[in-house]
């Protein structure tokens, strides 16, 4: 009993951080924002050219992936620069600029070029904050802070989306990138009453040479994957990538053919799967205390590869079943990577291995994508089956190379 009540209560103790706290509050005002402004994204396009919201939304998602995976390992060259508070603030202050321009577009290159824009912004905003949150809580509360504030982006991106709707339904698509500028800007006005100081630790800026900034980037990267542990939580995190884009991208036209099921159906079924990886997310920090979160990882790719394997052969209320599993999996099989950099990489070297790994993850989702898309188009009634077949197939072959080096 004093152990459940342990890993239901521990979470919580980190809000009494008064830092991390306001963080977390900042950070949840901008993925109420996030929220907003991509079900605005998805309407907008939708009244930009009706014939052709769908590859307009998927060019804008593309463009978002590949902003992440060109400028986030830059993060960190610029924490070495610039106070990590002016960075936060003023990539967020940028993001509130760009959001406030969105509502006046008339061509879809105009919105291509603004949502890039945005997410460059962010590329920035998400690593430096990751890295702040291992020097600001105790060690022996980081795995717990770390869970929280995945299970709250876990949570908000399951219900923001359906807030968004109701205020979409009051304002249309446009006001919407409005509502989401205001969020990030009650974001920016509770970063801005932290003290600078509280969000440094030693951490000294300095200037540095191109030539430095990049010696910077590639030692983020050798950092990255030098670290076998974090080498073989990389190497989870692309297995898992594989079966999370099936879900993400496939789940849909099975929900509403095979199944002959309605919009709300769908929104349950993806409500579950987002549900299932934000409590999981909550209490991992409270259950897994290893050194290399071996278990939780490798655990993590099987259940959820296992999961996608059997989506073909259920009902729906079995798919319901399996979505849950599905998201418990990519929560065990992702979010270890982010605790296991702040305790295995010296804190004057955080920003950039966090800036490093935020590109490489998202490069494994942009290879997995088009991956899903092609099982679902060449394979639509067997598409789980072998895209699961497959995540079980990697996930063995990376257990049985990568393992035995963590030891």
């Amino acid at each position: 009993m004093n152990k459940l009540r342990r890993i239901l209560i521990d979470p919580f103790r980190t809000l009494k951080n008064k830092t991390f706290a306001k963080l977390f509050m900042s950070q949840t005002a901008s993925l109420f924002g996030d929220a907003f402004t991509w079900l605005g994204l998805a309407l907008f396009a939708y009244e930009l050219n009706p014939a052709h919201s769908a590859a307009i939304l998927a060019s804008a998602l593309t463009l978002r992936v590949t902003a992440y995976i060109i400028f986030s390992p830059f993060a960190g060259v610029v924490s070495e620069r610039f106070k990590r508070k002016s960075i936060l603030w003023m990539s967020q202050s940028i993001r509130v600029i760009i959001l406030g321009v969105l509502p006046f577009v008339t061509a879809e290159w105009q919105l291509y070029l603004l949502i890039f824009l945005l997410n460059v912004a962010a590329a920035f905003f998400t690593p430096t904050y990751r890295a702040i949150i291992p020097q600001i809580v105790a060690k022996n509360e980081y795995r717990e802070a770390n869970g929280f504030s995945m299970a709250a982006f876990q949570l908000l991106s399951v219900f923001g989306p359906a807030l968004a709707g109701i205020f979409a339904v009051w304002l249309g698509a446009r006001q919407l990138f409005l509502v989401s500028g205001f969020m990030l800007m009650t974001g920016i006005a509770i970063l801005l009453s932290i003290p600078a100081n509280e969000l440094q630790k030693g951490i000294v800026p300095a200037k540095v040479s191109f030539r430095d900034s990049w010696r910077s980037v590639v030692k983020g990267i050798r950092s990255l994957f030098g670290n076998r542990i974090l080498r073989f939580s990389l190497s989870i995190e692309f297995v898992s990538a594989i079966a999370g884009a099936l879900v993400l991208v496939n789940t849909v036209g099975w929900v509403k053919g095979p199944m002959q099921q309605n919009d709300s159906h769908y929104g349950l079924i993806m409500a579950l799967f987002g549900v299932g990886g934000a409590i999981t997310a909550f209490l991992l920090g409270s259950m897994d205390k290893t050194k290399t979160r071996a278990i939780s990882l490798a655990g993590g790719a099987l259940l959820i590869g296992t999961a996608v394997c059997f989506a073909n052969f259920v009902s729906f209320d079995g798919l319901l079943f399996l979505w849950i599993l599905a998201g418990v999996g990519q929560t065990l099989a992702d979010l270890p990577s982010e605790t296991l950099i702040g305790e295995q990489i010296p804190g004057e070297d955080q920003a950039r291995v966090y800036g490093s790994h935020f590109a490489f993850s998202h490069l494994w989702w942009f290879i997995a994508y088009p991956f899903a898309g092609f099982l679902g188009t060449t394979f639509p009634g067997h598409s789980f089956l072998y895209g699961g077949l497959i995540t079980v197939f990697l996930a063995v072959i990376a257990i049985g190379i990568l393992k035995p080096l963590l030891h």
